[in-house]
């Protein structure tokens, strides 16, 4: 299997450019000279050579970025921070098209996700916050103290800001950290994952044809190992803002507290998706197969923990199982591709683990639970659906692949209990007729976002994190605001 055929002209030619490091405006040799490979997991074939940064790369980029913050770019007028950004997104709108197959082919996602997802909520990101960088205001505070004061507060930039982003949603992710950092004043220094680095090196040269000034942003490809501990651990930079697993979501989290780093996660998931006895079957279960399907199950927020009524449990079961048998995975770019392969071999690997040990735990493997070798020889794996219990590790672990587990249940407050009985609290779905039935059940669900009828709806202006273990703080939104700012109070004697 090839891609060939469905590569447009433009991808092309700029996989066969050189793929370097954008440091101080400028694309620069790694200091180590260090490269690896990048490999598409729908067919093994090497799609281009990068380099990666080392801990001496680190340092130039981020005193790059304390000489923008120091010159140009920390006087550029908040109006001029906007048109900067709004200028961004202008130009990942113009080139769509390329972006759209480069993140296609180093996911593995369908390229017809990356169109109604990835790439308009991209450039959505960069508009909204485009707005917010001349509405980014402190207060005037009346004192009580005797004698007669102004008292204001003004919110600054916290400095240097290390954005590390995953591989599952490369580009959309850096658009939810580098747009509300930009717009605050903030210089940033954005390190994708070494496995899908592509779009975030693309997005450096629009970044500079927008015409953002030297050192606001720098891009370092790079191992978490390396570049990213060197990020985290660096005294010049004064912010981490970490998307990824709970478990390197920890390790950040110590090392940036020998400096007192502020600190932002966006970690996993295990989300119940719940339907009610009233619910509309149909909808519901149309509504679970994107929860847990969609990017082959590669989501924080996939809904990976199906809760059923017990008296419908057969009928649930039989409906997934046809859906799941009629998914058409492929070639990422092949716009009749479904379902793609995952994302590295590692990735296969831990998935088929889950699932083997799963069977030998007395998991009901209902449909799927194996290598997939006739979508091609990439990283395929069927989709997968158990029927299980609350106790086994297919229902409690994070899999990140796609594996479904069906439970069953009688009483809604035991439901709530068994739903909330996870050391995460990402999302939630409810499933029902009743509106009124599904906020009171909303309310009562430990999760940072909870859809009703319906999954996964994302847009700039909604705030996105988790309860629990599945972060600190928020994107989107103006929440996300109040991370990217310090706090002055300013005390003027008018006496």
């Amino acid at each position: 299997m090839s891609q060939n055929e469905f590569l447009l002209p433009a991808t092309k030619a700029w996989l066969e450019r050189p793929k370097k490091l954008l440091i101080g405006n400028r694309w620069v040799d790694s200091v180590s000279g260090a490269t690896l490979p990048v490999t598409d997991p729908a067919t093994l074939e090497t799609l281009c050579m990068v380099q990666l940064a080392s801990s001496a790369d680190v340092d130039l980029a981020v005193s790059a970025a304390r000489r923008a913050l120091d010159g140009v770019w920390g006087e550029t007028t908040p109006a001029e921070r906007g048109r900067l950004l709004w200028r961004l997104a202008d130009l990942i709108d113009e080139h769509a098209d390329v972006l759209r197959q480069l993140e296609s082919l180093d996911v593995g996602k369908p390229v017809m996700e990356t169109y109604v997802f990835d790439l308009p909520l991209t450039s959505d990101h960069f508009r909204y916050f485009a707005g917010w960088a001349t509405k980014i205001t402190g207060q005037s505070i009346p004192s009580s103290l005797p004698g007669e004061a102004l008292c204001y507060t003004r919110h600054e930039p916290v400095g240097v800001v290390a954005a590390i982003v995953p591989w599952n949603f490369p580009l959309a992710i850096a658009a939810w950290k580098l747009a509300p950092a930009l717009a605050c004043g903030n210089a940033v220094i954005l390190k994708p994952s070494e496995i899908t680095p592509l779009t975030a090196l693309y997005l450096g040269e629009l970044i500079l044809e927008a015409g953002f000034p030297s050192g606001a942003v720098g891009i370092l490809p790079g191992l978490g190992a390396v570049a990213g501990a060197a990020l985290v651990e660096h005294a010049g930079v004064d912010k981490v803002s970490f998307t990824g697993s709970t478990r390197v979501g920890r390790e950040i989290m110590q090392k940036a507290g020998g400096n007192f780093k502020r600190v932002t996660l966006e970690l996993g998931g295990k989300s119940p998706n719940i339907i009610l006895p009233d619910a509309d079957i149909s909808d519901a279960i149309g509504g679970a197969m994107t929860a847990m399907f969609f990017n082959q199950g590669e989501a924080c927020v996939a809904g990976s923990r199906l809760y059923v009524p017990k008296a419908l449990k057969a009928d649930v079961l039989s409906e997934l199982s046809t859906r799941a048998a009629g998914i058409v995975q492929g070639a990422s770019l092949d716009p009749a591709t479904q379902m793609g392969p995952l994302v590295s071999q590692v990735q296969l690997e831990r998935v088929l683990g889950f699932i083997e040990r799963g069977v030998s735990a007395g998991a009901q493997l209902v449909t799927g639970g194996s290598r997939n070798f006739g979508a091609g020889n990439g990283y395929f794996v069927q989709p997968t659906i158990f029927a299980a219990s609350d106790d086994l590790e297919l229902s409690r672990e994070e899999i990140f692949g796609p594996v479904l587990t069906v439970l069953t249940y009688e009483d809604i407050d035991d439901l709530v209990a068994r739903a909330n009985d996870s050391v995460y609290g990402l999302g939630a779905g409810i499933w029902t007729s009743d509106v009124k039935t599904g906020i009171r059940l909303a309310h009562r669900l430990k999760a940072g976002t909870v859809w009703v009828n319906g999954w996964g709806m994302l847009e700039a202006s909604m705030p996105w994190g988790g309860y629990k273990q599945s972060g600190i703080g928020r994107e989107m939104g103006s929440y996300a605001l109040q991370h990217y700012t310090e706090v002055k109070s300013v005390w003027v004697n008018l006496l």
